[in-house]
């Protein structure tokens, strides 16, 4: 009997996992833009700020950026959101094989109910990947070794 109850319970949670999994999914392809519409609305001089949000250490592997992107550290951005504009589309990408901190940044704005922020599908290297352009970075950047993107 307690057997069945604890596989029951972990059926329990496990489906609850698995929905919550499928709704967290939803929600960022909701608020998600492929680089080939990114590059469609920048050739278009649509007014769209993007945002870089790299940690700092993923910046000096490779300093290369969109052109047009803002750098902005991502810990600045959780702490203080009203850095990305909320009255138009705003795009932010990362390097982050699963855009990690594009997504925190997403979630974070999207609680303060800034609902047009979208991240970029793949990120950088997704931009990179399809041969759209990058122009160096050369501005200078603090190389803090926090890496924590909880707010």
């Amino acid at each position: 009997m307690a057997v069945t109850l604890i596989a029951i319970c972990a059926l329990v949670l496990l489906v609850v996992l698995w929905i919550k999994h499928m709704k967290d999914r939803q929600e960022m392809e909701q608020h998600s833009i492929t680089p080939e519409a990114l590059h469609i609305l920048l050739t278009s001089n649509q007014d769209v700020p993007v945002f870089d949000v790299r940690l700092p250490l993923d910046l000096l592997v490779d300093s290369e950026i969109i052109p047009g992107a803002k750098r902005l550290s991502p810990q600045e951005v959780l702490a203080n959101p009203s850095l990305i504009p909320g009255e138009k589309d705003t795009v932010v990408y990362c390097t982050c094989p699963s855009d990690k901190t594009s997504r925190a940044i997403l979630r974070r704005a999207l609680a303060l109910r800034l609902l047009r922020v979208k991240f970029l599908k793949g990120g950088l290297a997704g931009w990179k990947a399809k041969g759209y352009p990058v122009e160096p970075y050369e501005k200078p950047f603090h190389l803090d070794t926090g890496t924590s993107l909880r707010p």
